[in-house]
């Protein structure tokens, strides 16, 4: 019996995808295991392992198709001993129902799913146009009648040259016409021809500005969809903090120039994610999520980190950040930066968290304000750190300041706990031998 190769879902949240590649084609073979194609999901371009072993009779959906439903048959297999062209067949044959006979409107029940509801009449054609004076309806294309009803062309007296005597339009030339009047007067009303079709919702009406549209990738639209969703669900509170990072900048080229020698290289944000972590340990309050009705406390911190990769943004997790070395991070944090920029991050990577950070310091910006990445319920956006005239010791002095902006989803954490976290990260940032202990 030949086997569907349908679309799998390749995470807990996947509805569809695009089949970017097929890796086989149809004649050959394949066994369990093999690579079948490339899926891309709204997150990374992940590979379809065959389960079943046999012949690819059929690829049904081309590679580069979007929008392919989790579920649609993509490609059949001929099993073991079986004829791949009889399989091939198969598939084409099955979504085909059975043509039912014709019903009068009377017998047709209203609550059929899809069906139009049978109580609102069809305009009546014109007799002269469809149907004869007794009723007998007239073989005609709509094309046909809808010229015979605008010329006023009597059907009856047309013989028709089509398939099975149908009357085409060909037919029609040197037909005695009459008085299209009636005829116009009896058809349906026509929606008036300058009124405008609907546009679109979220469509970008056209000033006749020069300009090029590019299709939406499935992450654009995820991206908008759960920013939006966000936006619209959490009410967000916004708590923002100066912090001093000379003595974090001082250790981290301590511990660089002694972790050399094992080829690790720490950044500012990998310390940062370490502070959070820890921060979020120390202030349980604000690593949670909000569930409508109830609120979950998660008993360690995995820290989502925002990347920028082509055509949108993706948020790698370091998992127990705040129970792992700095070193750990780095290392952890380079190679999944890399597989996202390749797209090539498994769900696993991506998916889950308790808390965001993301870092736009290295772009020379200030300070600002991060959207909640649902359903966690806080993310931290970093600023830039630069020399700023600052207080020390009751001195004014020079210091390397950057703004931290925590964004908090006000139905699970209090302004309170939002800013006894912020002020426990500007501690850790200040104080950076807490980080190593």
């Amino acid at each position: 019996m030949p086997i569907e190769l349908k679309m799998p879902a390749l995470s807990p949240t996947m509805e569809e995808g695009t089949l970017a590649k097929w890796l086989v084609k149809e004649g050959d073979e394949v066994k369990s295991g093999d690579l079948l194609a490339e899926i891309e999901t709204d997150k990374a371009t992940m590979e379809f392992e065959a389960v079943d072993e046999g012949v690819i009779a059929q690829i049904l959906v081309a590679e580069g198709t979007d929008n392919v439903k989790v579920g649609t048959v993509i490609a059949v297999i001929a099993g073991e001993g079986e004829d791949a062209s009889a399989a091939k067949a198969a598939p084409a044959a099955e979504p085909k129902a059975e043509t039912p006979a014709p019903a009068s409107a009377k017998d047709v029940a209203p609550a059929e799913a899809g069906a139009a509801p049978v109580s609102a009449p069809t305009p009546a054609v014109p007799a002269s146009a469809g149907t004869t004076k007794d009723g007998d309806r007239i073989k005609a294309s709509p094309l046909a009648k809808r010229l015979a009803a605008e010329q006023g062309i009597d059907l009856k007296g047309v013989t028709g040259t089509g398939p099975g005597g149908r009357i085409v339009k060909a037919d029609l030339e040197g037909a005695p016409k009459g008085a299209a009047a009636p005829a116009a007067a009896t058809a349906a009303p026509a929606p008036a021809a300058a009124a405008p079709a609907p546009a679109a919702a979220g469509a970008i009406p056209d000033f006749g500005i020069p300009h090029e549209d590019e299709k939406l990738s499935g992450m654009r639209k995820t991206i908008a969809r759960r920013l939006s969703q966000s936006m619209q669900e959490s009410p967000h509170i916004y708590l923002t903090v100066d912090i001093r990072l000379d003595a974090l900048l001082k250790l981290r080229g301590e511990l660089n120039a002694s972790l050399e020698s094992r080829g690790v290289k720490l950044s500012v944000n990998d310390m940062l994610i370490k502070a959070l972590a820890v921060a979020l340990e120390r202030v349980p309050s604000c690593n949670v999520s909000f569930g409508g009705d109830v609120m979950r406390q998660y008993k360690r911190a995995d820290i989502s980190v925002a990347v920028s990769i082509p055509g949108g943004l993706i948020t790698p997790i370091i998992v127990d950040a705040g129970g792992k070395s700095m070193s750990k991070i780095s290392t952890e944090m380079s190679e999944l930066a890399a597989k996202a920029k390749e797209g090539k991050l498994q769900p696993n990577e991506y998916q889950g968290g308790t808390a965001s950070i993301s870092n736009m310091g290295m772009m020379g910006i200030k300070q600002f304000t991060a959207v909640i990445n649902p359903p966690q319920a806080m993310i931290m956006a970093i600023g830039a750190g630069e020399k700023r005239p600052y207080v020390v010791d009751d001195a004014l002095a020079i210091a390397t300041v950057m703004s931290a902006t925590g964004s908090f989803d006000h139905r699970a954490i209090d302004g309170a706990d939002g800013a006894l976290l912020m002020k426990t990260f500007k501690e850790l940032v200040e104080n950076p031998l807490g980080l190593v202990a």
